[in-house]
């Protein structure tokens, strides 16, 4: 049976030394008196009991149970009724609203850390507390005072929940040819008519309401993506009072049969003159939905880590647990456990190091979000725009990648069910595709955040990273400042290309930008730690992992650096009927 523990040593080191944010936050006149160390370690504490205690231990039943759908209705594994009751009573699943609309109002470096949690314990379940908060984002940002009052509230207690309706069966990243229509009613509001599929958390019995954020077009809309509008459609509409009335016409015409995340309700939605309100300006709904999706691509990471954190906990126990060769070659007749050999080791620690240098760039991402808000600093939020695509892309693929190299530690035990592992991989696809795939993520990286203003914000990053290096010399900043100057060396060489060129260089050209942040944020790891503040272990094993990262994956970059420097031409010289 898979276990998890949250992993809330290395979280707080993150917090509290890497980033120290506590600190930070005793700066900001909005959080000073709200949040603090021993305040955040108390959330965390309370919110791994919930993940520990009863979401964790019950994944394996709810993939096997799955959302279910009969007559109209669909319903959850039996756990997930009292562990969202848990999460909604504990203030949870409110955790970074807004305080004024009944939020906790807790900056996103924290909620970022219970979300990796929750993704541990079951991606499936997170699903549903983490869709509402990102349409909390998007009503909070685009919506009128009168829909923020009624709405607001009653999504950050849990008492209703939310989605987000792009897709439909014909238009996945190209939502300008939609079909989805809204056409204006006497009082205001709008009929909406149309299909949608792929929508995470479309209908369930979790909540009593369930609020739809939906994309169409108005009648007289432009043509392409310039005509799309944003919508609130409920499933049941509210009375005068504010509460959940009279069915809307929304319906779930099916549910998906998927690969994994199975207590995920991914629904087939019905739209039939379902009573909708225009979010936002007409015309301008992408815009409105784009703060939505770039917070959902952020818990994407999330699901990477949390996945990925719970798979190696697995496979580290069962490396030690597991007798299996004789590594020291001592006693021909007793089997040693298999930690002890070389590939089982490379496997674990390839794990470790990026699952540790991922959380550190997830809270720094995040913490870039909270100082771009509470200091209203433009350089933060560019910066966070900026590595958002990898946060979404990159801990994805490595997260996907991590699970794998676990279950393979297990050998033949991890493709059977019992274990977890498989599930783990089942689970986490999912990840690398939803909320835009990682190709998209690569290819918006490199024509929308960097060759669109022509590598002002990366080449001005990496020029920070470079002087503080220069300023707090480790060991292994000679080796990163090198892969930097080539890093920016090769970044001037592609914004001279044309488009053509910069979208076959995108993949591989993310992933080079990645393991560079990534060899920075193990240089923060090193240079937190304080003997007599962490353990002698801790320290031990921290410097022991970034000598593996150093030595042992950031040369992956080298290789990049070769591919990048290829003529991209080579991908367009086969005719596609000669594929």
């Amino acid at each position: 049976m898979s276990q998890y523990q949250a992993p809330l040593n290395d979280i707080c080191f993150n917090l509290f030394h890497v980033w120290q944010l506590d600190s930070w936050w005793q700066q900001q006149p909005q959080l000073q008196e709200l949040i603090e160390a021993d305040t955040a370690k108390a959330i965390l504490e309370e919110a791994a009991k919930i993940c520990e205690q009863q979401i964790a231990p019950f994944a394996a039943e709810a993939d096997q149970r799955g959302a279910k759908l009969q007559d109209g209705k669909v319903t959850l594994p039996a756990h997930y009724y009292t562990a969202y009751q848990s999460l909604a009573e504990g203030g949870w699943t409110g955790l970074s609203g807004d305080a004024d609309y009944g939020g906790m109002g807790m900056p996103k470096a924290l909620s970022m850390m219970v979300d990796e949690m929750l993704c541990s314990a079951d991606i499936a379940f997170s699903l549903y507390p983490g869709l509402t908060a990102g349409a909390c984002v998007a009503l909070l940002q685009h919506a009128d005072e009168a829909t923020k009052t009624l709405y607001l509230p009653k999504m950050y207690s849990g008492e209703w929940s939310g989605t987000m309706c792009l897709t439909e069966s014909h238009a996945g990243s190209d939502l300008g040819i939609m079909r989805t229509t809204a056409k204006p009613n006497a009082d205001g509001s709008y009929a909406l008519n149309g299909s949608k599929i792929f929508i995470t958390a479309g209908e369930h019995d979790l909540t009593g309401n369930i609020i739809h954020l939906v994309l169409a077009k108005l009648p007289d809309a432009p043509a392409g993506s310039r005509g799309i509008s944003l919508f609130l459609v409920p499933k049941y509409l509210p009375d005068a009072g504010g509460e959940a009335a009279e069915r809307n016409g929304v319906t779930v015409g099916s549910i998906e049969h998927k690969m994994g995340i199975n207590g995920s309700a991914t629904c087939v939605l019905n739209f039939d003159d379902a009573k909708g309100y225009l979010i936002g300006e007409p015309n301008r709904g992408l815009a409105c939905m784009f703060s939505m999706m770039n917070y959902e691509r952020l818990s994407m990471g999330s699901q990477g880590l949390g996945a990925a954190e719970r798979a190696y906990q697995n496979a580290l126990s069962y490396a030690k647990e597991r007798l299996q060769g004789r590594i020291s070659e001592k006693d021909a007749n007793k089997a040693e456990p298999i930690i002890g050999h070389a590939d089982v080791r490379r496997m674990l620690l390839n794990i470790k190091a990026m699952n540790e240098a991922g959380r550190t760039f997830a809270t720094w991402v995040a913490s870039l979000l909270d100082k771009a808000k509470y200091d209203n600093c433009p350089l933060s939020l560019q910066r966070a725009n900026l590595l958002t695509p990898i946060a979404k892309a990159f801990m994805t693929d490595q997260g996907f990648d991590a699970c794998v190299s676990a279950q393979q530690v297990f050998g033949g035990h991890g493709y059977v069910k019992e274990w977890g592992m498989e599930q783990l991989v089942r689970d986490v696809r999912i990840a690398q595709i939803y909320e835009g795939t990682n190709g998209i993520q690569a290819a918006d990286f490199m024509l929308r955040k960097v060759a669109a203003d022509n590598g002002a914000v990366l080449l001005a990053l990496l020029t920070d990273i470079k002087a503080e290096l220069a300023e707090t010399p480790i060991d292994a900043a000679a080796a990163l400042e090198t892969y930097i100057a080539q890093l920016q060396s090769l970044t001037t060489e592609l914004l001279a290309q044309d488009s053509r060129a910069q979208s076959a260089a995108a993949c591989d050209y993310l992933a080079l930008v990645s393991y560079v942040l990534y060899g920075y944020m193990w240089y923060k790891n090193l240079a937190a730690l304080q003997p007599g503040v962490h353990s002698a272990d801790f320290i031990t094993a921290k410097q022991h992992t970034a000598a593996y990262y150093f030595g042992r994956i950031l040369p992956k970059a080298t290789g990049l650096l070769e591919i990048l420097r290829h003529d991209s031409a080579v991908i367009d010289n086969l005719a596609a009927e000669l594929f």
